[in-house]
């Protein structure tokens, strides 16, 4: 996937520098509703019963209206999905979701889904397998990029309708009969995989209360992430302070080091490089989200570097810089006289205007390339559906 070149800053002053500052992912606010994810003592989670009467819940879609059981009273039966933006488990069954929706809409059934998560819960190094969050704010994103045909309800502020169905993992399945009793509760189906099930356990039971019989097993268990409940925070400040522990240097590296690295012959990461320098604004403005990519993919088949284009005069520059936003990944400084033989190691299509930035799979295929600042949702996409990475298992 090539995406077109686009203009950025071109070469200052050595003697103009800008100040870091932290950037993060812009998302058109949906209306009638702000997120405020609070934080909560932590405490029992009990999965409600079958049998027990539905909770009734009053909760934001992703479209910024308010929904509640009265806006289904005409569904014979009810489907309460509780499912996540990130989780890879939810994200393998999401299709399923749809289909069955498809399926069973004339049926007389509606399926709703609901995001327990709070965003208080989730780390950066838990997005290995996604490119959004948890937040609400990225939730009419996702919806409406993953197809949706069904509402997509937000509950991470206070937890309030998670805590009464009580959904250990994402997904979680809660069926409600006509009456708005709780008929079943548990797994979507056996296989998590996409493409070797179909939603049996989902659509058996639906079946059956359609038919007005017993379900023949009202109760399983289900696998997925689990939920992120607010007060599961105690590892943030963990995960941050063993990021900012990170040794930072900077090495210096000629034309043939920079090849070395765009080529990336042997290596089995898919390569995202980033040159930058410290007198381009826009450079250092979005550079801290780069390292943000790295705690969320470092895990997998992903590696991010860095190449500063400050002159090799500027070397203690250039680091106090990578020092002061903990950019503890593999960071050169180019040391060559003439910067187009930079311009030209990097990508013989970049004009050399900063910043620029390359996604480069084993054997230097270029996945993505760009000049100027990034669209990170687009980079993002650009990396989780990349074939050495994915979304799913």
């Amino acid at each position: 996937m090539l995406f077109p070149l686009l203009h950025g800053c071109a070469p200052e002053s050595a003697e103009e520098s800008s100040a870091p500052a932290t950037v993060t992912q812009e998302s058109e606010a949906t209306p009638g509703f702000r997120a405020n994810p609070q934080a909560l003592e932590k405490r029992e989670v009990p999965t409600i019963t079958v049998g027990s009467p539905a909770p009734d819940f009053n909760l934001p879609g992703s479209d910024g209206n308010m929904y509640s059981l009265a806006d289904y009273a005409d569904a014979e039966v009810l489907v309460l999905a509780f499912t996540a933006n990130h989780c890879p488990t939810a994200q393998a069954y999401e299709q399923r979701l749809i289909d069955f929706q498809r399926d069973y809409a004339d049926k007389g059934v509606q399926l709703v889904a609901i995001s327990p998560n709070s965003p208080l819960g989730v780390l950066y190094e838990e997005l290995g397998y996604t490119d959004l969050n948890d937040d609400y704010e990225v939730m009419q994103e996702r919806a409406g990029y993953a197809g949706f045909n069904f509402p997509y309800l937000y509950d991470g502020d206070d937890h309030r309708t998670s805590l009464q169905y009580g959904p250990v993992a994402t997904p979680h399945i809660f069926i409600l009969d006509k009456d708005r009793v709780v008929r079943y509760t548990g797994r979507i189906d056996r296989s998590e995989k996409p493409g070797t099930a179909h939603a049996e356990d989902l659509r058996a039971a639906t079946d059956a209360l359609l038919a007005g019989r017993e379900i023949a097993e009202p109760t399983t268990k289900t696998f997925g992430c689990s939920t992120k409940w607010a007060w599961k925070t105690e590892y943030n400040d963990q995960a941050r302070e063993k990021w900012e522990a990170r040794p930072v240097t900077l090495e210096k590296a000629d034309v043939g080091k920079i090849e070395e690295l765009v080529a990336n012959q042997g290596g089995d990461k898919l390569r995202l490089i980033n040159v930058w320098a410290t007198w381009c604004g826009p450079c250092v403005l979005e550079y801290p989200e780069f390292l943000v990519l790295q705690r969320m993919y470092g895990a997998r088949d992903f590696e991010f570097i860095s190449v500063s284009a400050d002159k090799p005069a500027a070397e203690d520059r250039a680091l106090a810089f990578l020092e002061k936003v903990h950019s503890g990944v593999p960071n050169y400084l180019f040391t060559g006289q003439d910067i187009y033989e930079l311009v030209e190691a990097i990508d013989p299509d970049w004009n050399g205007a900063l910043p620029y930035t390359l996604l480069v799979a084993p054997g230097g295929v270029v996945v993505y390339r760009h000049q100027a600042e990034v669209d990170f949702l687009e980079l993002k996409r650009a990396i989780v559906e990349h074939e050495m990475i994915g979304r799913v298992y």
